[in-house]
């Protein structure tokens, strides 16, 4: 893939989007992490529409989805260029990517929790 700079602002921005989407897919089609978090996210979407939760539930509940994906995916950048750079098993690049995976824990810990918040009382 070669590398040409826009330099028009409206032509750079959408090349911009066309780059992300294609990151996006990347991530859904090739990394298990990535596509059990989406899974996730279209099991937990189904609940709210069957729980019927309120409008701020659902702001809550596609903002913990968006950032679990978001630190997800991060992480496996991180993962990515950490194997690049060294291939073999190296302490510090372990510790690196330990970090990286303990942003996803807060993440997904958040996200259980507001999770937690919007259906417990529905069951209850």
């Amino acid at each position: 893939m070669s590398f040409e700079k826009d330099n028009t602002f409206f032509t750079g921005r959408l090349k911009s989007v066309k780059y992300a989407f294609l990151g996006a897919v990347k991530l859904l089609t090739t990394e298990h992490s990535v596509m059990v978090q989406f899974a996730i996210g279209i099991g937990m979407g189904i609940l709210g529409f069957v729980m019927q939760i309120s409008a701020f539930e659902w702001i809550m509940q596609i903002f913990a989805i968006g950032l679990v994906m978001s630190v997800e995916g991060l992480n496996t950048a991180v993962e990515k260029i950490a194997d690049f750079i060294h291939p073999q098993f190296h302490e510090k690049i372990g510790f690196i990517k330990d970090i990286a995976a303990g942003a996803v824990f807060f993440a997904a810990m958040t996200a259980i929790a507001i999770g937690l918040l919007i259906y417990v009382p529905k069951f209850i």
